[in-house]
């Protein structure tokens, strides 16, 4: 199996622990280092562009998006959020490969924190998992 994770590097004190625990599951899963290539890009946003640049090469299986999105007093959050959950799951399609949404969409940056490794676990972990599941549907 081999992997493309890219993390947005806004909110990064979430989306490294994202990383991390996405990182660590494919590798406990069996997947080698060398096999899994991650790139970061500045906000949510662009994981769109960064995962399909990673689609693209034909030695990816698998893409897992990364990255936090925390509301704010202005429409912004909507905007990007709606955005970043259209372009990944039309990258699904475009490219007929798993892109996974990693991406936390939370009200508030405590609510961000225990999605990342706090009571409700870590959703990097998770978007790990779906993927590895992802790809024992399209083998």
């Amino acid at each position: 199996m081999r992997f493309g994770i890219v993390v947005s590097q806004w909110n990064e004190q979430i989306t490294e622990k994202l990383y991390f625990s996405a990182l660590q599951t494919l590798k406990r899963a069996g997947a080698k280092e060398k096999n899994i290539l991650s790139i970061a890009v500045p906000g949510s946003f662009e994981l769109i562009l960064g995962a399909q640049k990673l689609a693209l090469r034909k030695k990816i299986d698998a893409v897992i998006c990364l990255g936090c999105v925390i509301k704010g007093e202005t429409p912004h959050f909507d905007f990007i959020s709606q955005a970043v959950a259209n372009g990944i799951a039309n990258l699904n399609i475009l490219h007929n490969k798993p892109i996974i949404f990693g991406v936390l969409t939370t009200n508030t940056l405590v609510q961000a924190r225990e999605r990342s490794g706090g009571k409700h676990g870590n959703k990097g972990e998770e978007a790990a998992f779906t993927a590895i599941r992802m790809l024992s549907l399209t083998n």
